[in-house]
C-alpha cells in the first residue's frame, strides 16, 4: 500500500499577508510614477529637468516601506532554521530518476530567471546613448552609470547568496524579483543622480539572481543530468536575456524612449513573482536545516516513477551540517578551486567589459572604419554553437578539463588577436576568426563558471560560493572600465598579455586543485574533492 504524499514548496513564509501586501505597496509605488512619465508623451518622453510629483515621491515612499513587509513575510521562523532532528534526508533516489514533468518545469521557470537577470544588466548598453542625449551629459559621464551598475551587481552576488544560504534559496528569489520590480523607477527619474542610485539598486537585485538559481537548480535535478542542464541555462539563458534586451530596445525605444527599457523591470519582476508557485525550496537547504518533512515533501515531487510512493525518499543518519561562513571558501580543500574559479572571473570581466567593449574602438583605430562592426557581428554568429559544443563537452568529457580547456583557449584566442591587430595591414580574414575563437572560448567560460562553482560546494556554502564567483566576474568588468579609462585597453597587445597571464593563473589552479563533477552526487562531490586534495602533498614529492 502506498500513501501519496502532498507537494508543497518545502518552507512556509513567516507571514504571507505581510508579503502579499508587501508586494501591493511596491507596485502601487512603481504604478504611482507612471502619469509623470504619459504626461511627458508629447515632448518625446523627455523628463530631465522636471519637478517630481506628489505621488511620484508618495510612490518612492511605498516602495522601501513594501520591501520591508515584504521581506518580514518572506523570512522563515527562525525556530524552523535551527536544527532539531538528528536525520537528514537521503537523496540517492531522487539522484537516480529520469528527468519528469517537475523537473522541466523547474527548468523553465529558472530559464526565465535568468533570462531576465541577463537581460538587465544588458540593458545598459542601449540605455546611454539616449540618456547622455536627454540628460546633455558626455559619453564619459554616462559610462559611469555602468560602472555603478556593475559595482550593485557584484556587491548583490555576494549579499544574495549569503542570504541563500541563511534564509532559503525561494525566499532569495523572490526577493531579488520584488527589488527587480521597484528599481524600475529608474525609467521615471528627471535627475541623472537619481538614476545612478536607481541603477545601483537595481544591479544589487539582479548580481544575486543568478547564482541562486544554478544553486537551487544543481540541489534538485538528478546527477546525471545535473551538469549539462546547468552549463545549458547558462549559456542559452544568457544568449536569450540578451536576445530580449535587443529586441525591447529596437521594438520600445523608438516610441517610448530610452526610458521604457528600466521600466520593463515591473512586468518582467511580475513575471518571477508568478514564477515562485513553480519554484519550490531547494530540498538539501531544507535537510540541512533539519526540515526533514518538508524536505521529503519537496523531493516527492520530482521522484518521477515513485511520485505516490511514500518509501521512495528514505531517512539516513549523516554528520551535521556545519553554519555556512565564507570564510570557509578560502581554506582547504576549497582555497585552490575558489582562487582558480575567482581568477577565471575576474579574467572574464576583462575580456567581456574591456576588451571586447573596446575592440570596436581599436579597429577603427587600425583602418576598419566601416567594416568593424560588420566584422564581430559575423564573428558573434559562432557563439551559440560553441555554447552546444560547451554543453556536450561539459557533459561527456569533463567538467573541470572542459572549463581548463575554455581558459586556455581564450587565453590563446587573445594572443591571437593581438598579433594579427600587430601586423602592418590588418587582414580580416585572420583577424574574424580570431575574434570568434575568443568570442566562442569566452562566451563557454562564463557559461560553466557559476555552474561548476554552485557543483563544487556543499549545501551549506553553495548559494556563498556561487555568488562570491558571480561577483568575481563583475569586479572584472569594474577593472575592465577602469582600466579603459586609464588607456590599458588602447595598447591591444598589453591588455591581452595582461589578461593572458590572469587565465593562466586560473587555469592552473582549476587544473591542480578542481575535480570532474560529471554525474557524481553533491554529496559524493565533497569527499572526492577531500580525497583529491589530500592526495596534493604527495605529488609534490614525486
Amino acid at each position: 500500500m502506498t500513501t501519496r504524499i502532498p507537494a508543497t514548496r518545502g518552507l512556509a513564509f513567516h507571514h504571507p499577508l505581510a508579503f502579499w501586501l508587501g508586494c501591493l505597496g511596491i507596485t502601487a509605488g512603481v504604478l504611482a510614477h507612471l502619469p509623470m512619465f504619459a504626461h511627458a508623451a508629447p515632448m518625446g518622453y523627455h523628463m530631465a529637468g522636471m519637478p517630481m510629483s506628489t505621488t511620484m515621491w508618495v510612490g518612492m515612499a511605498l516602495i522601501p516601506a513594501g520591501l520591508a513587509m515584504a521581506f518580514y513575510g518572506l523570512m522563515p521562523r527562525l525556530a524552523q532554521l535551527r536544527r532539531h532532528d538528528p536525520v537528514a534526508v537521503h537523496f540517492h533516489v531522487a539522484d537516480e530518476v529520469s528527468l519528469n514533468r517537475a523537473h522541466w518545469t523547474l527548468v523553465a521557470a529558472l530559464f526565465v530567471a535568468v533570462t531576465v537577470d541577463v537581460m538587465k544588466p544588458a540593458t545598459l548598453g542601449f540605455v546611454m546613448p539616449g540618456m547622455a542625449a536627454e540628460y546633455r551629459i558626455s559619453s564619459g559621464t554616462a559610462g559611469i552609470l555602468a560602472f555603478v551598475a556593475l559595482t550593485g551587481t557584484a556587491i548583490g552576488s555576494v549579499l544574495w547568496g549569503m542570504l541563500a544560504d541563511v534564509f532559503g534559496r525561494r525566499a532569495a528569489i523572490l526577493l531579488s524579483a520584488l527589488m527587480f520590480i521597484g528599481t524600475a523607477i529608474c525609467g521615471a527619474m528627471p535627475d541623472f543622480g537619481w538614476n545612478l542610485a536607481m541603477c545601483f539598486l537595481m544591479g544589487v537585485s539582479a548580481g544575486g539572481l543568478l547564482p541562486i538559481t544554478f544553486t537551487l537548480m544543481a540541489e534538485t535535478v538528478p546527477a546525471h543530468h545535473r551538469g549539462w542542464l546547468l552549463v545549458a541555462l547558462g549559456g542559452l539563458g544568457t544568449g536569450a536575456g540578451f536576445l530580449v534586451a535587443s529586441g525591447a530596445a529596437a521594438l520600445l525605444e523608438p516610441v517610448f524612449s530610452w526610458r521604457i527599457l528600466w521600466m520593463l523591470g515591473l512586468p518582467t519582476g511580475l513575471l518571477l513573482i508568478f514564477l515562485n508557485q513553480y519554484i519550490p525550496e531547494s530540498p538539501r537547504y531544507l535537510a540541512s536545516k533539519g526540515l526533514n518533512h518538508q524536505a521529503r515533501d519537496v523531493l516527492q515531487r520530482f521522484c518521477g516513477d515513485h511520485e505516490h510512493d511514500a518509501t521512495a525518499v528514505i531517512a539516513e543518519a549523516v554528520p551535521e551540517s556545519r553554519a555556512g561562513n565564507w570564510r570557509e571558501l578560502w581554506r582547504a580543500p576549497y582555497a585552490g578551486v575558489t582562487l582558480g574559479l575567482v581568477a577565471a572571473g575576474l579574467a572574464w570581466g576583462l575580456v567581456n567589459f574591456g576588451f571586447l567593449l573596446w575592440l570596436p574602438t581599436n579597429l577603427r583605430a587600425s583602418g576598419l572604419d566601416e567594416q568593424a562592426n560588420a566584422l564581430i557581428a559575423q564573428s558573434a554568429l559562432f557563439a551559440l554553437p560553441g555554447v552546444l559544443l560547451v554543453i556536450w563537452l561539459y557533459h561527456a568529457w569533463s567538467s573541470i578539463k572542459t572549463l581548463v580547456f575554455f581558459i586556455a583557449l581564450t587565453a590563446a584566442a587573445l594572443l591571437a588577436v593581438s598579433l594579427v591587430y600587430a601586423m602592418d595591414t590588418v587582414a580580416t580574414l585572420p583577424l574574424g576568426a580570431s575574434i570568434a575563437m575568443l568570442l566562442v572560448s569566452a562566451s563557454g567560460v562564463i557559461a560553466m563558471l557559476i555552474p561548476y562553482a554552485s557543483e563544487i560546494y556543499p549545501v551549506h556554502l553553495r548559494g556563498t560560493g556561487a555568488g562570491v564567483v558571480a561577483a568575481s566576474s563583475k569586479t572584472g568588468g569594474i577593472l575592465g572600465a577602469v582600466f579603459g579609462v586609464l588607456g590599458l585597453f588602447d595598447n591591444v597587445t598589453l591588455a591581452a598579455v595582461v589578461i593572458t597571464l590572469a587565465l593562466g593563473v586560473s587555469a592552473t589552479l582549476l587544473a591542480r586543485y578542481g575535480i570532474d563533477t560529471r554525474r557524481l552526487r553533491l554529496e559524493d562531490i565533497q569527499g572526492a574533492l577531500r580525497q583529491h586534495r589530500s592526495k596534493q602533498p604527495l605529488r609534490e614529492t614525486e
